[in-house]
């Protein structure tokens, strides 16, 4: 099977690094293979050491290549949210030959031409994304090649993020022996999956509870507006739980899993639980609900901070409410906790695909899926943020490909009527002669 068919989406989480290898058939996406592996080097969302962190994403590509028999090579990876910033961008060129057709180059320049304004040297481009193409005043054109005019506008969205972040990111995967199709934003590929049209038309706040982090991103008329992050998630809580009941990060993590509840008004205070103590040969019991009294607390700090900035940008006005997702969103009573906590109606979501029906999973089938969705001229366009991308070469040979079949299709076409036509003649003389012979 040809690579080129499949998506390869790498989500690099505080946690876990996971890598889905996915084939799209009759629009369909069907997983073929995923890798899953325990973080190392990565804190709070971003890479600190880089040689552990390409080691866990090495680890888990060979988990997905094990599962599918097939040698991975580039790789979609995301950008997580921290310090995340969203501009608005508008590029306009003039043709210099009106009766040529608009095509790849024009739509590179005009690119090109809408993130001229400077960049500020900390921070990198994560991604280009076109709103709409205006051909001499003529506006909401999603794809001008083959157009003719005078003068080529672009209007579209800038996201950028610290420098920092994005060259650890690249550098990690790449001594991992693999190559970056592209890097994307974490919120813009979650939201696009996870939320419906509706939502993201009307607005919604969409927040995914991580390991290391929370992160929360807005939709609104369709678009990202909106990125943040608070440096705390489910990994916080698992420490909580091992300060207090002084076990170990193992134990405290297995104990978060198997008891515990986010709200403790769930919890019983009449089921207990054994916990081994550090420093003590017999174990001693807790109760579940003081268990969920521990977790409550950092899950309600968590979505208070959240809350705050959401107040700010009056996000928490739309319409929309909030969908709630991530490894941490699958306790037990977060959903009810949230919906008192941001006083707004709650919705959560949990991928269905077969095998991986858990929401620590929603990022990384994100990806997949938006990256399967990506037009040809959304990629053109951001070519002019992956310099040393293939992704324009790809689409001309794509384009020659279609146009190479077309024209087969065509001499195909021309032979078939010229054949129909032979044999028509053909019957016909054979009916002429055969009324001769039959007398």
């Amino acid at each position: 099977m040809d690579e080129s068919e499949m998506y390869i989406g790498l989500d690099i989480g505080t946690t876990s690094i996971k890598v889905i290898v996915a084939e799209k058939v009759n629009g369909q996406m069907n997983i073929i293979g995923v890798g899953n592996e325990k973080s190392q080097g990565i804190s709070r969302g971003v890479i600190v050491d880089i040689d552990k962190a390409s080691a866990s994403i090495k680890k888990a590509a060979n988990q997905a290549e094990e599962k599918t028999s097939i040698k991975i090579e580039n790789v979609v990876a995301g950008i997580p949210a921290n310090m995340m910033k969203i501009d608005h961008c508008n590029g306009m060129i003039n043709l210099s030959d009106q009766s040529k057709e608009i095509d790849n180059n024009d739509v590179i320049k005009v690119s090109n031409a809408a993130i001229a304004s400077n960049i500020p040297a900390e921070r990198e481009i994560v991604d280009l994304l076109p709103e709409e193409f205006i051909v001499d005043g003529f506006d909401g054109i999603q794809d001008p090649r083959g157009m003719v005019g005078i003068k080529l506008e672009m209007k579209g969205r800038v996201i950028t993020g610290p420098k920092t972040i994005i060259h650890n990111t690249k550098k990690a995967i790449e001594k991992a022996g693999l190559s970056i199709k592209y890097l994307i934003s974490n919120s813009q590929a979650e939201g696009d999956f996870v939320l419906n049209e509706a939502e993201k038309d009307f607005g919604t706040i969409l927040v995914d509870l991580g390991g290391g982090q929370a992160s929360v991103s807005v939709f609104h008329d369709n678009e990202l507006k909106y990125a943040e992050t608070e440096q705390e998630g489910g990994e916080y809580i698992t420490k909580d739980i091992s300060a207090v009941l002084n076990t170990s990060i193992i134990n405290a993590e297995k104990i978060k899993r198997e008891y515990g509840f986010s709200d403790a008004r769930q919890a019983q205070n009449e089921n207990e639980f054994p916990v081994e103590v550090v420093g003590q040969s017999q174990t001693v019991n807790v109760s579940e609900k003081f268990l969920a009294e521990i977790i409550q607390a950092r899950v309600d700090q968590i979505f208070s901070k959240l809350k705050d900035k959401l107040d700010k940008i009056r996000a928490l006005d739309l319409p929309g409410g909030i969908v709630i997702t991530g490894g941490c969103s699958s306790l037990p009573g977060i959903a009810q906790l949230a919906a008192e906590s941001f006083n707004t109606n709650i919705r959560p979501y949990i991928p269905d695909q077969i095998g991986l029906r858990d929401p620590s999973y929603s990022l990384v089938l994100s990806i997949v899926e938006y990256t399967s969705k990506i037009s040809e001229v959304e990629l053109i366009v951001r070519s002019v943020v992956d310099k040393n991308s293939n992704i324009v070469d790809n689409v001309i040979r794509l384009e020659n490909n279609n146009e190479k079949k077309g024209n087969s299709d065509k001499k195909n076409k021309e032979n078939n009527e010229k054949k129909k036509k032979e044999d028509g003649i053909v019957k016909k003389v054979s009916k002429f002669f055969s009324g001769f012979f039959e007398e």
